[in-house]
């Protein structure tokens, strides 16, 4: 035992404790948020125009952050961007006109950009290339259940009677208030705690325009994995905001809806604690990355259609809950090995930016479709898998016709 303690490295282990903190911490607003909303008599849509606005935040902040912690001190970034989040929250919340408060949404993406991606870009920097993928998949677990636990704190605030009377949270601006406060003193202790690695490279000195004009040249092989991940991320990011709608639609009760979500996490913390491991070990990533997002698919088509449909969600859906928990690990992973003079932010901060851009595509395509039909919407989902898998083969064409390139 004593042994096993000596081998543990003590920052990857407080970084994946970062994740989880965060994970809490920028949750707990989330339950209250439409309720929130609808006191302050905003129109539905705007729900989709916040969601939106803060992903456009997240596209702006993963390059820009990123870039700027390449040049070093990236600890010091992580501090003020979590910092912005908080001023966002908080405007987000008193501001109380809803043009005001997409200024706010916007400035949390942008703010919460850098801890999302300096973060990730640190526990890929710190681990060894064998593990990588294993401690991406056990940041990825923590961050999903810090967020399950934030948001059944957020909720217990909002609605515990003994909580509203000591916190006055019965006014949801506190809830916020809380938040950012919280994730203030976080920011102070990430900041405190966390050790940067030193790189003498002088890639880490280049200027904003510079590292900007660096990841614009990158290999034409990342940019299709990249355009393949907003593919992905269209379908992911779909199902993820709509099958809530679709338990609510079938007439299936708040409660079971939340058992539901509930398990859902219970099953992404397995696949990423016990079965991503085994995967990892495998080389060839970009073929288990199509082969499962071919199975998830065929599942989305049949689940959707099936008669027993809470039979088959919490059986069949489950199996795709696990596959898109293990697929962000594996992708980080994949999009490390192109890391050069230890960019390892900017690249991650681009990989943000494309996936932000499907997180703002894909609701809106989304609310239109579901407006036709659910199936509709979710066969487009297996759609969107479908086209980002038929992107892999030349990604590993193109990515193999580099590397005869290098060694010739």
């Amino acid at each position: 035992m004593h042994r096993f303690f000596k081998t543990i490295d003590r920052q990857v282990v407080l970084t994946i404790t970062f994740f989880f903190v965060q994970g809490v911490i920028h949750n707990l607003g989330h339950p209250v948020t439409p309720a929130f909303v609808k006191s302050l008599f905003i129109p539905d849509y705007m729900f989709g125009v916040f969601f939106a606005v803060m992903s456009f935040g997240l596209m702006l902040g993963g390059p820009f952050w990123g870039i700027l912690a390449d040049r070093g001190k990236k600890k010091n970034y992580m501090f003020a961007g979590l910092l912005v989040y908080s001023f966002g929250q908080i405007g987000f919340a008193y501001s109380g006109h809803q043009t005001a408060m997409v200024f706010f949404r916007f400035m949390s993406g942008f703010g919460v950009a850098a801890a999302i991606t300096l973060l990730t870009s640190h526990i890929i920097e710190i681990s060894s290339p064998e593990r990588r993928a294993k401690n991406l998949a056990y940041t990825s677990a923590a961050f999903i259940f810090g967020t399950a636990i934030g948001y059944g704190i957020g909720g217990f605030l909002g609605t515990n009677l003994w909580v509203i009377e000591v916190l006055r949270t019965g006014d949801y601006t506190m809830i916020f208030l809380i938040q950012a406060v919280l994730n203030a003193l976080y920011a102070g202790i990430l900041y405190v705690l966390i050790k940067e690695i030193k790189n003498a490279s002088s890639a880490k000195k280049a200027s904003m325009m510079e590292g900007l004009k660096a990841i614009t040249k990158i290999d034409m092989s990342l940019l299709l994995f990249l355009i393949s991940l907003t593919l992905m991320t269209i379908g992911h990011i779909n199902l993820n905001k709509y099958i809530d709608v679709y338990f609510n639609e079938l007439g299936y009760s708040p409660q079971q809806l939340g058992n539901f979500v509930m398990v859902t996490g219970l099953a992404s913390i397995f696949a990423n604690v016990f079965i991503l491991p085994l995967i990892a070990k495998n080389r060839r990533q970009l073929l288990i990355i199509s082969l499962l997002h071919i199975l998830s698919a065929l599942i989305v088509l049949y689940v959707f259609r099936a008669s027993a449909f809470l039979l088959a969600a919490y059986t069949i859906y489950l199996v795709y809950v696990m596959i898109k928990a293990m697929y962000q690990p594996l992708e980080q992973n994949f999009i490390s090995t192109y890391v050069k003079d230890d960019r390892y932010a900017s690249i991650m901060g681009l990989r943000q930016s494309f996936v932000a851009i499907g997180m703002v595509i894909g609701p809106l395509v989304g609310g239109f479709l579901y407006d036709r039909s659910p199936l509709l919407l979710f066969d487009f989902n297996a759609g969107m898998f479908i086209l980002g898998v038929l992107l892999l083969p030349l990604v590993h064409i193109l990515s193999k016709r580099k590397e005869r390139e290098v060694q010739a």
